[in-house]
């Protein structure tokens, strides 16, 4: 979608026209898409955190006039805004309660200073909802009438959609999936956000190269009580300098290092039993696995080795009916699912608004999937 060659033509959209505002601590993506979810024009900056929430407001505002610009239409064009942004938040308050990754963001109210900036409504939500809904609505679970995502990176994600409604919760904190409970025994990981057990501990990107630090401490003084040296392509490479990241992880398992094949499919295996607690619980039609880590997805040898063992601890686990009828598979939409599923959040809203109700179906399908 970064390629103009890949837009499409405003003459070819299908109106209203909505734009979609993914924030996050290192890049602010925008996107203006059709009411087919189909990418007019996109626009990527900086964040640019530490120059304070009110300089991110006005420029994820500006962002907006600059997608019109793009397309060649006027921002009053724009039927509605789309703004995801990271939690903890305060959905009906339009506020960020808790950015970890943007300093002196807490407590902002940044749904309304967007909506400033930009002159037209903004709809907020969660980043991993809009990507959720992204998924839901143009990409990899359209097919489907309720999914649960995990966006898996530096921590996990979660996005959950039944019908067309996100499970943003009474506290606008539904559908963290990364901290439900995997491991409850007192020497547990201990997760970011500082309590034990929880799936993000054991099954992210920061959880993959905690456990490869132990695995490569524990290997190096196991060989080094018998005077031998290391044997795992992985610790020759972390031993010549190479930075120990989940990328080098996977490539030294596509190569064969037994050792880094093994913290991969133990990540899956975690992952596998936190997604049969979500399956128990919301019975979903479908399972989206997306974010940085999935591993080059099922074209990669390793990709399809993780979501494989993701899908054997779910059929070891399971009940029948759901180990068997739930399919489990990875994203399409990749980094563009957030912005998407943020103008798919703010179509839905528009939607729903007196004068257009008459509308049978907020996804756009062809079936009515629900209020």
């Amino acid at each position: 979608m970064h390629n103009r060659s890949h837009w499409l033509p405003v003459s070819q959209a299908q109106h209203p026209l909505y734009a979609g505002v993914d924030l996050g601590g290192t890049n602010i993506k925008a996107g203006l898409v059709d009411d087919m979810g189909r990418t007019l024009a996109f626009h990527t900056e900086p964040t640019h955190a530490a120059r304070g929430p009110e300089d991110g407001a006005a420029r994820m505002g500006q962002a907006v006039h600059t997608l019109a610009k793009l397309a060649g239409i006027a921002t009053a064009d724009i039927a509605r805004v789309g703004l995801g942004t990271p939690g903890p938040q305060d959905i009906p308050a339009g506020t960020i309660v808790r950015a970890g990754n943007l300093p002196g963001w807490d407590h902002f109210p940044v749904q309304q200073r967007v909506a400033m900036h930009c002159g037209r409504e903004v709809t907020f939500v969660n980043d991993a909802n809009a990507a959720a809904y992204g998924e839901f609505w143009v990409g990899s679970a359209q097919k489907y009438s309720s999914l649960v995502l995990l966006t898996l990176g530096t921590g996990i994600g979660g996005g959950i959609i039944v019908g067309d409604i996100s499970i943003d919760g009474a506290h606008s904190a539904g559908s963290e999936c990364g901290h439900i409970i995997v491991d409850t025994s007192d020497t547990a990981r201990m997760c970011s956000c500082g309590k034990r057990g929880h799936l993000e501990a054991y099954a992210s990107a920061t959880a993959l190269k905690a456990s490869a630090r132990e695995a490569l401490a524990a290997t190096h003084s196991a060989l080094a009580a018998h005077g031998q040296s290391a044997e795992s392509s992985l610790a020759l490479a972390v031993a010549a300098g190479e930075e120990l990241t989940p990328l080098l992880i996977s490539r030294e398992a596509a190569a064969g290092d037994p050792l880094a094949n093994k913290l991969i499919l133990d990540a899956a295996k975690w992952l596998g039993g936190g997604i049969v607690t979500l399956m128990h619980t919301i019975d979903p039609e479908a399972v989206v696995l997306g974010g940085a880590m999935t591993f080059g997805g099922e074209t990669s040898s390793v990709g399809k080795a993780f979501i494989d063992r993701v899908r054997r601890e779910v059929r070891d686990l399971a009940i029948p009916m759901l180990a068997t009828q739930t399919p489990i598979h990875y994203a399409s939409l990749g980094g563009n699912a957030g912005y998407i599923g943020a103008a798919g959040r703010a179509r839905l809203e528009h939607t729903r608004r007196p004068e257009t109700l008459s509308n049978p179906s907020p996804r756009g399908h062809g079936k009515n999937i629900g209020s």
